[in-house]
């Protein structure tokens, strides 16, 4: 059975890159990520329109090419947070999180008896086809389920601290575009209240030991905040590699 790296690296206090992918349904797109040498991708079942077999052929290429393949559920539920580690992935992202009490109840859906309530349903791919008892093997998925959840609200970034505050939790991935919708500012990342909610994040992630992150497009802002001390890190997505580097090479053949 397979250790999650990224999250023994978090844990670790090491900065781990990746992207989002929502749109390219071939499972040889995590094969390219990871040739790439990210750590991560996060397959968007919210705002992409991944179905489960897409998501289970996707987890499966993802781990076999040493990349974590992290779900985005379009919502908090037991069935879709269930089933997408069912189809192998490795984490879940919770979206919109605003409430302590659902996203302790959210993270209790990753895991098995006694730490949680996730149903037994693991089969002999998710265990590598190794022989190795039903306890072993619910000891070891507790063990490396990747835990994060999102805040994109002004009432998740005013409740921070509880929420954070929450047991299980290995990293928080800040939602710009939504926050900045949220808090009156919408697209303008380099705004002071969405710098000042950002800081407040880092830091209360910081006092709680849990890794602080976001997801970006723009390269530079992406590094301005690794610089500041984030370290689940997101930039980029599938479709835009693809765009920035087919535009580059456009651009240069025509001057």
């Amino acid at each position: 059975m397979r250790i999650n790296r990224v999250k023994q690296a978090l844990k670790e206090g090491k900065t781990q890159l990746g992207c989002s992918c929502s749109q390219l349904r071939s499972p040889e797109v995590m094969r390219a990520l990871a040739a790439a040498g990210l750590d991560w991708t996060y397959l968007d079942s919210e705002h992409g329109g991944f179905d489960l077999e897409t998501l289970q052929d996707m987890s499966k290429a993802a781990v076999q090419a040493g990349l974590c393949p992290v779900v985005r559920v379009a919502d908090l539920q037991y069935a879709l947070v269930a089933r997408a580690l069912d189809c192998g992935a490795q984490g879940v992202l919770f979206p919109r999180v605003e409430s302590p009490e659902l996203l302790a109840q959210a993270i209790s859906w990753t895991r098995f008896p006694p730490l949680g309530v996730r149903g037994f349903g693991l089969t002999m791919p998710h265990l590598e086809y190794e022989a190795v008892s039903m306890a072993d093997a619910i000891t070891h998925i507790n063990q490396n389920v990747l835990v994060v959840f999102q805040i994109e609200t002004k009432t998740a970034l005013e409740r921070v601290d509880e929420l954070l505050s929450v047991p299980h939790i290995d990293a928080v991935m800040i939602g710009p575009a939504d926050l900045s919708l949220s808090l009156g500012v919408p697209g303008q990342f380099d705004h002071p209240l969405i710098i000042e909610a950002m800081d407040k994040i880092r830091e209360s992630c910081d006092r709680h030991g849990i890794a602080p992150g976001l997801h970006l497009r723009s390269l530079p802002l992406v590094k301005k905040w690794r610089d500041k001390g984030m370290r689940f890190l997101s930039c980029n997505s599938e479709v835009g590699f693809l765009l920035d580097k087919a535009t580059e090479t456009v651009a240069a053949l025509r001057r």
